[in-house]
């Protein structure tokens, strides 16, 4: 499995390290290279080897656990925290992954709203909490701003490079106020192209800008010019975090929206692969070519001359029509699974509305032909952007079609929901591929998906946990030999490591549909929410509990500032043109400019 094999290579440079640290103790005591003449091939790499860890290590630091190396060198600390950094990403990556099979497999309800949003936020949540749990008051006060920088800079992060970011890759010419799905003429063009959403997204930027009341709160002493009372602000925040986590949780249990469209993804995708499984079982050669690009041939020669046409054709009028459609979706398979009637009938009207070019509610024999060609080649434009995926399997067209699921289905974009167990999508990937002998996998089963998903969880979190730590030691370091606040430096690295649903997001919203959009913002922001009520939660209670001097007001300041501009106008309008982008871009740097000046020119903290 490539995902693994990844995850084990990331330890590979930290096991090198470790090496190249302990091999001191050999050094120490004999000559690691053995006895050679002056100037021979040993002292050489004796020396080459002093000078490499010299460069990377130091003795002067205290090591993380007693054994992971550690250095308070500029380019040693770089390199310890590119390694942490990525381990971090991928142990995200993971509970991410894992929280989806969950969600797919339980559909939305306690686990999906209780739970399942509190893992995605867990990463953020125990760096800050490693941040300032260890040592002594002192050093947890010095490395505490870790926390800080990884909560201000995550949350900043998303509202702008990540949301402007999304506004450009999903950008659709503006017709009447509204992008036009799948439809890009205008090029760059700041007021004729940008993207929509629906009301529900509103909510969600409205709910974001509510959530940041607890920081208002903490910084009334500040406003007051009083610190006398401060702890019992820091106290009274912390309590109303805890009560907005219980009341989002609460909110996502009761009105499901977000988890509903999460979820319909994830499931709409079993139509179109379970058409594609029907005509890779009945062509007599691949619909994919060796190196997994669309077989003209194949295509050609199963539809130019009717073989699978005329077999779903059944009173043989030369057309297909909503009562054969619907046949060919109950018969591919699906009689073992549950499927609602009202969903298979969504199903037909969409394939009729992606199909019928000509409007009379019936699919020609070119219609056909060209409707699966497109769908081809529209997950092959998608699955190229997830090349790690393609190469898990050994048939190129098997690596093609494992991308297939989870980008592709967003294309057509009806929401539709149909109830198929993540059983039914393993089949079904097996079977769109070629034929082998693994049909009776356990992964078919949806309880060892389930388990899967549980390990995944478990592991993830063990990751952060175990390499949460070293990380806020690296970046402390790291600013100890570049003299630069540790605030800057977790503030614009730490977000990129914890935030794995970044590259999932601008994924999606390539597709250029209203409902990707409406679901890549509302991500967003439900992932600002979550830090503002989550992380600050733990963020409060380690300075209460610790009873640590609170010297963030600037940090605050600028955290409240985005929040409230970016929710406040994400909360009124449904379309965004490219212009809006710009907005979101320049709010990065100016944040990074606002902190320095009121940190180090006003004084304000």
């Amino acid at each position: 499995m490539m995902k693994h094999r990844l995850f084990c290579l990331a330890i590979l440079p930290l096991c090198f390290l470790l090496v190249i640290h302990g091999g001191k103790q050999i050094f120490t005591n004999v000559s690691f290279f053995g006895s050679a003449t002056e100037g021979g091939v040993g002292n050489a790499g004796e020396k080459a080897y002093f000078l490499l860890r010299d460069l990377l290590f130091s003795d002067e630091c205290e090591q993380t656990y007693g054994f992971l190396p550690c250095s308070m060198t500029v380019v040693g600390n770089m390199l310890f925290i590119s390694a942490y950094g990525y381990l971090m990403f991928q142990a995200a990556k993971r509970l991410s992954e894992g929280c989806e099979i969950l969600l797919e497999i339980l559909g939305p309800g306690i686990i999906g709203g209780l739970v399942l949003p509190v893992l995605s936020a867990l990463p953020d949540a125990i760096v800050i909490l490693a941040s300032g749990l260890s040592g002594s008051k002192e050093t947890a006060q010095d490395q505490v701003s870790v926390g800080m920088g990884l909560l201000a800079g995550s949350i900043v992060m998303l509202l702008t490079l990540l949301w402007g970011s999304c506004v450009v890759v999903g950008k659709c010419d503006l017709v009447d106020a509204n992008a036009r799905d799948e439809v890009d003429t205008k090029g760059f063009s700041l007021t004729g192209s940008g993207v929509s959403t629906d009301i529900w997204t509103t909510y969600a930027a409205r709910i974001m800008v509510l959530s940041v009341t607890p920081f208002v709160i903490v910084q009334l002493p500040q406003v007051l010019n009083t610190t006398a009372e401060s702890r019992l602000f820091i106290l009274t925040a912390l309590i109303l975090s805890i009560a907005f986590l219980i009341s989002y949780c609460l909110y996502q249990v009761f009105q499901p929206k977000v988890q509903k469209r999460r979820l319909a993804f994830a499931k709409y995708k079993h139509v179109m692969s379970g058409i594609l499984t029907y005509f890779r079982t009945r062509t007599l050669g691949r619909i994919l070519s060796i190196d997994g690009r669309p077989d003209r041939d194949v295509i050609k020669k199963n539809f130019s001359d009717g073989r699978l046409f005329q077999s779903l054709d059944v009173n043989k009028d030369g057309n297909l029509s909503a009562e054969e459609l619907r046949a060919l979706i109950v018969g591919i398979r699906f009689d073992e699974v549950d499927v609602d009637v009202d969903d298979i009938d969504d199903a037909v009207k969409s394939i009729l509305k992606e199909f019928d070019k000509s409007d009379d509610s019936l699919i020609d024999e070119e219609e056909f032909a060209n409707g699966i060609s497109s769908w081809i080649y529209r997950a092959m434009r998608s699955a190229k952007y997830a090349k790690d995926q393609c190469q898990d399997t050994d048939s190129p067209h098997l690596k093609f079609l494992s991308e297939f699921y989870q980008r592709v289905i967003a294309r057509l974009g009806a929401g539709i929901c149909i109830s198929f167990s993540m059983q039914q999508t393993r089949k079904e990937r097996d079977l769109l591929g070629d034929s082998s002998d693994d049909d009776d996998r356990g992964i078919a089963n949806p309880r060892w998906n389930a388990f899967k998903a549980v390990m995944m969880l478990l592991s993830g979190t063990a990751a952060v946990c175990v390499f949460a730590n070293p990380l806020v030691d690296a970046v402390n370091n790291f600013s100890s030999a570049t003299r630069v606040p540790t605030f800057f430096v977790s503030f614009v690295v730490l977000p990129f490591a914890s935030c794995s649903e970044g590259v999932s997001a601008l994924i999606f919203i390539r597709n250029k549909k209203h409902k990707t959009a409406s679901l890549t913002f509302s991500q967003i922001y439900g992932s600002v929410t979550m830090s503002n009520i989550l992380s600050l939660s733990v963020f409060l209670g380690l300075v209460y509990v610790r009873e640590l001097t609170w010297s963030f007001s600037s940090e605050v300041l600028v955290i409240l500032i985005v929040c409230i501009l970016m929710g406040v106008f994400a909360s009124f309008r449904t379309t965004f043109p490219l212009w809006t982008c710009l907005l979101a871009f320049s709010l990065y740097p100016l944040s990074i400019l606002l902190v320095y000046v009121l940190e180090y020119v006003v004084a304000l903290s």
